[in-house]
């Protein structure tokens, strides 16, 4: 989950470290640090708990100049927060840093009795020790050895003392891209990273060695020999990258959506109807195909949810939406009749892709719908379908979930179309409501003011719920997840026919409830559960279509109107107000909205 930079070139790289390392914050911000090949030749190492600004501030004091370097910001996995733990790690001639997990760090300090000489109690510093064990002057031989007696996750970007203006690095699952341009030669833990440089990069194979310095870029693969790697461009502008002007990646990023919606949509529909030839996904695969299953995490499985409904109305085919950290472990019934939907922004998330590889030694079709190109859950699927969210910072995920839902909507028409289910007039109708939703969208986003009014009536609560039935309990999940994780409220989402199951005996007059009402056929049946709540006390901010009548407007504590769509797809525009809603709330709450505590964007560790 850590973010990794290394770069080497012609120019003083301090600063250009720091800036960077300031993007990938949202990988890890526990602490950073960076080691630089000063103009002596020497490696020298900066690092501190905390922000990079603290990291920046060090740096001003030790006037360290260099044109080789590496720095990592770093998410906690192996001891507590400290200076002592941040990295780079340094063991011998061998200095480090690392992405990932090494399962078996403490056999491996016993067996090369490194106790003595570590500083820390990361598993990282084991494994530089190791590394330092194997040297013997040939930085490919010792790293090839090292890494055969790792187990785990890594990502390991290294220098050595007699080679101070070269980096190398390996991994194993854990990502490293890699990208050459005139300003000089960048590796890093993400695409966004190096797309700063140039739009043109590639993946470092798993177990493959990078040897990159100022002239060159050498890949080897375990048997020392070099091979060449597959050049990727990069689907975004490099001008997305920056806040442009908001306070927040987050508020960016949820402004964005209509766009990165339409890009989405639009460059797969044919004739008014849904395609997908450029990604070779085939009829047969949509046709074919007896069940389907989703696999993956938090916000990603949430809009799986919202395409288990939709198989389900839409289609009359069954479809499980699982959590990928529990898939392998809970006997799944899949065959090559089954078709097995991995969705994750990144593409390296750990458990999605460790559950992808499951189902195809399973023997199900696999298809992922991925944001990044060249990611390790792509390389893995059969079938890849890419979002055009382009580069998403702040780690409570708005624009990669709703193009994660537009793919859906467009994979629901096409299976729709080649299984008979619509006919052709049918699905152009469906298609044409998915192109409305990047108006209905502006919408919202016009009204964004009184969304902010509401969010303050739970700035001083500690417990807030969310109800709804149908598609409206299924993005109230995902609403709910935004508003826990950047304004540390606690927040439940409930299907509400189930209050009166249980729940209800938490609900009292000092109780915010969000209600959101958008689907016509359930209507009624919502009121009626918001009115139960009510005649309990509870203060009710409503989300509810334009075209609904909802009786008198004394009864809610305020109320939100949604552009009208057709029921299917109110989803898009409801949870854009919702992630509006969330934000609000944690940046008068004064937080850091895009770096909520404990959480990184990317999960590599399982």
């Amino acid at each position: 989950m850590c973010g990794i930079i290394g770069y080497t070139g012609n120019k003083d790289v301090t600063g250009m470290l720091l800036d960077t390392l300031e993007m990938l914050e949202y990988r890890g911000y526990d602490s950073a640090g960076i080691a630089l090949c000063d103009t002596d030749g020497k490696i020298r190492v900066v690092k501190c708990a905390g922000r990079v600004k603290g990291l920046r501030n060090l740096l001003e004091d030790s006037h360290i100049k260099g044109n080789s370097g590496m720095g990592h910001t770093r998410w906690a996995t192996h001891g507590g927060v400290t200076d002592q733990n941040a990295h780079p790690h340094r063991y011998g001639h061998i200095t480090l840093v690392h992405n990932g997990i090494i399962e078996n760090y403490k056999e491996l300090n016993d067996k090369y009795q490194l106790q003595d000489m570590l500083c820390s109690e990361t598993d990282t510093e084991v494994v530089a020790g190791v590394i330092n064990h194997f040297y013997n002057g040939d930085p490919i031989d010792a790293i090839r050895r090292s890494v055969m007696k790792l187990k785990g996750t890594f990502a390991l970007v290294i220098m050595f003392d007699d080679f101070p203006d070269t980096i190398f690095a390996i991994r194993n699952v854990s990502p490293i891209v890699v990208s050459s341009s005139e300003k000089g030669n960048i590796l890093a833990s993400d695409v966004a990273a190096v797309c700063q440089f140039s739009k043109d990069y590639f993946v470092l194979p798993e177990l493959h060695t990078i040897m990159m310095n100022r002239e060159s870029v050498k890949l080897y693969d375990l048997s020392g020999e070099i091979v060449e790697p597959e050049i990727l461009t990069a689907d975004w502008e490099l001008g997305q990258n920056g806040k442009g002007g908001f306070p927040f990646y987050m508020e960016k990023e949820i402004m964005e959506q209509p766009e990165v919606i339409q890009k989405t949509i639009e460059g797969r529909i044919l004739d008014g109807l849904p395609c997908f030839t450029e990604e070779e996904v085939t009829d047969d695969v949509l046709r074919d195909c007896n069940r389907i299953c989703v696999v993956a995490c938090g916000t990603a499985m949430h809009a799986g949810l919202v395409g288990q409904v939709l198989a389900h109305s839409v289609l009359g085919i069954h479809m499980d939406v699982e959590l990928a950290s529990e898939f392998m472990y809970a006997d799944p019934v899949i065959d090559d009749q089954t078709l097995v939907i991995a969705i994750s922004q990144s593409g390296e998330t750990i458990d999605t892709l460790e559950a992808l590889k499951y189902a195809k030694r399973a023997g199900a079709i696999t298809l992922s719908i991925i944001n990044v190109r060249g990611a390790s859950i792509a390389r893995e699927s059969d079938y890849v379908i890419y979002t055009y969210a382009g580069p998403e910072v702040a780690v409570a995920s708005t624009k990669a979930y709703t193009t994660q839902l537009a793919v859906l909507y467009l994979l629901t028409a096409r299976m729709a179309f080649v299984r008979g289910i619509l006919c052709e007039d049918d699905v152009k109708t469906f298609i044409l409501e998915l192109q409305q939703t990047p108006w209905a969208i502006r919408q919202v986003i016009q009204k964004r003011d009184q969304i902010h009014k509401m969010a303050r009536r739970v700035l001083d609560a500690r417990d807030t719920f969310m109800i709804g039935r149908g598609l409206d309990y299924s993005i109230l999940l995902e609403g709910s997840l935004k508003l826990k994780e950047i304004s540390y409220i606690h927040s439940e989402a409930y299907a509400s026919g189930e209050l009166k199951h249980g729940t209800i005996a938490l609900i009292t007059d000092k109780t915010p409830v969000v209600a959101m009402v958008t689907q016509k056929r359930l209507k009624d049946k919502e009121m009626s559960n918001i009115r139960e709540v009510c005649a309990r006390g509870a203060k009710v901010m409503l989300f509810t279509r334009e075209s609904f009548e909802i009786g008198g407007i004394d009864e809610w504590s305020e109320v939100f109107e949604l552009p009208d769509l057709e029921d299917l797809f109110m989803v898009l525009p409801a949870s854009v107000a919702l992630q509006l809603f969330a934000y609000y709330v944690s940046a008068d709450k004064g937080f850091d909205v895009d770096k909520p505590r404990n959480l990184a964007k990317v999960v590599t560790v399982e």
